[in-house]
């Protein structure tokens, strides 16, 4: 087989990266679309406090962190596509709940059940059961990239849609989306065999060393605060856009700044996600980004009596925002021993949403403090704390996570097996573990000898045959 061959999805593959894509983007649509209005929607519902404003919108962050290993988890047992279905079902049922409340108590509610509907652990882990192993970057990368594209959608989407069927539309509508992800599930998403992929899932007995290395809780930190800082933010953007003392621009034409901005910012990131990985400056524009999104903070604060002020620095948050977000699920992967990667991403993935749920809770505690520029100058202040935990880390090593089967691996031709892999050209490091039938390799993967690695892998899996 020739080497372009090997680096062709096939049919199946094809068809996961879609419908898996698919299924991430409709629940980060229906999460999203209320974060551009909700703060303006939840002074309508009764018992509305700014506190009780910034719970509702960052409440699903808490049951998400919960349940979302333990659902991963669940699906190695019953099977994917079941976890799947329950999740969706019950981000649905927490959507109909949020849409049919007349009280902030009741979206509340509502937003803990659809955080409770964790299903990106199981999703992940059914990529990795429909893809061979030298193609699980790529389908990852797909997914990676829907959340990302369904994010910017959404925050455009709520402004229009809030003006045509309010926010209590938005939830029915979401409801909607998750049924989606349930058709999309039964009749779009390819069947597999069950298997457990270290690359994906994580392992319980490997928790207590991910959480003592120093490198990763850097990272775990910065995506907590990350998504802390963009929840609490965007608490009070959207106060700050019809508030009469500052931009003064009625909610019917907030798209009018989300729009162009949000394309704006996607074009701006692209280059340095270029110099970062090609030129290898990777902790210089991690550093740099984290910096700017200080700077906007206090830009917010600065300049948000003015319309063009704040469009400004919405753009540059963003721009900032999504060099952090491409740049931090990367330098996890880099930094992570290759066998306990998705022990790893398990842990930063509940960060994240932890951090979300923080944003909430604090920007709104906070706003009924001490009002807007509060919000903003918390969000700087812990930006800046930020910087200064980034400033010490070190440098990524520049290497790829990479699986080959093994299937005939013996525990006694580890060492022979381990040997043999790091002589192929490209490879790092390798860990082989007999009983997943895999090695898992540190690769340089412009240099990989993909050719030689399938020849390794067939041999090995052929020998007991």
């Amino acid at each position: 087989m020739k080497e372009n061959e090997i680096d062709k999805l096939n049919p199946t593959e094809k068809r996961a990266a879609a419908s898996l894509a698919s299924i991430y983007s409709l629940r980060m649509l229906g999460l999203f679309m209320i974060f551009p209005v909700f703060s303006l929607y939840g002074q309508q519902l009764e018992g509305n406090t700014p506190l009780l404003i910034g719970l509702a919108i960052g409440a699903y962050g808490l049951t998400q962190a919960i349940f979302q290993i333990p659902f991963g988890m669940l699906s190695d047992k019953i099977g994917r596509k079941p976890v799947i279905v329950m999740g969706m079902l019950i981000f649905a049922l927490g959507s109909v709940v949020a849409a049919m409340a007349d009280s902030i108590y009741g979206v509340i509610f509502g937003r803990i059940i659809q955080g409770s509907g964790a299903v990106a652990a199981a999703v992940m882990a059914l990529a990795a059961d429909l893809t061979r192993e030298e193609h699980r970057l790529k389908i990852m990368a797909t997914i990676g990239m829907s959340i990302g594209f369904a994010f910017a959608v959404a925050m455009v989407a709520g402004s229009v849609l809030n003006e045509m069927i309010g926010v209590d539309g938005m939830f029915w509508l979401t409801a909607v989306f998750a049924l989606m992800g349930v058709a999309v599930t039964l009749f779009w998403v390819p069947d597999a065999p069950l298997s457990f992929h270290r690359e994906t899932e994580p392992v319980p007995e490997q928790f207590k060393s991910i959480l003592k290395d120093r490198q990763l809780l850097r990272l775990d930190a910065g995506i907590m605060i990350l998504h802390m800082v963009l929840t609490a933010t965007f608490l009070v953007i959207p106060l700050a856009l019809v508030n009469e003392q500052h931009a003064n621009l009625v909610s019917s034409e907030h798209w009018k700044i989300y729009l162009p901005v949000m394309i704006l910012a996607m074009g701006l990131m692209i280059p340095f996600i270029i110099i970062a990985e090609s030129k290898r400056k990777m902790k210089e524009v991690f550093n740099g980004a984290i910096v700017v999104i200080a700077l906007s903070e206090l830009g917010f604060w600065a300049f948000n009596d003015s319309i063009f002020g704040l469009a400004f620095f919405i753009l540059i948050f963003f721009a900032a925002f999504n060099v952090l977000e491409a740049s931090l699920p990367s330098l996890i992967a880099k930094m992570a021993p290759t066998e306990a990667k998705g022990t790893a991403m398990g842990i930063y993935s509940t960060s994240q949403f932890f951090g979300a749920f923080l944003g909430g809770v604090i920007g709104g505690k906070i706003l009924g403090l001490y009002g807007i520029n509060g919000v903003f100058l918390f969000a700087m202040s812990v930006t800046v704390v930020w910087s200064i935990i980034a400033l010490t880390m070190k440098n990524p090593r520049y290497l790829s996570n990479y699986v080959v089967k093994l299937s005939s691996v013996k525990t006694e031709d580890i060492s022979h097996v381990t040997a043999e892999l790091t002589r192929i050209c490209g490879v790092a490091e390798a860990v082989v573990i007999p009983e997943d039938g895999a090695a898992y390799l540190k690769v340089e993967l412009h240099a990989l000898d993909k050719l030689k690695l399938q020849e390794f892998s067939k041999r090995y899996s052929e020998e007991d045959e």
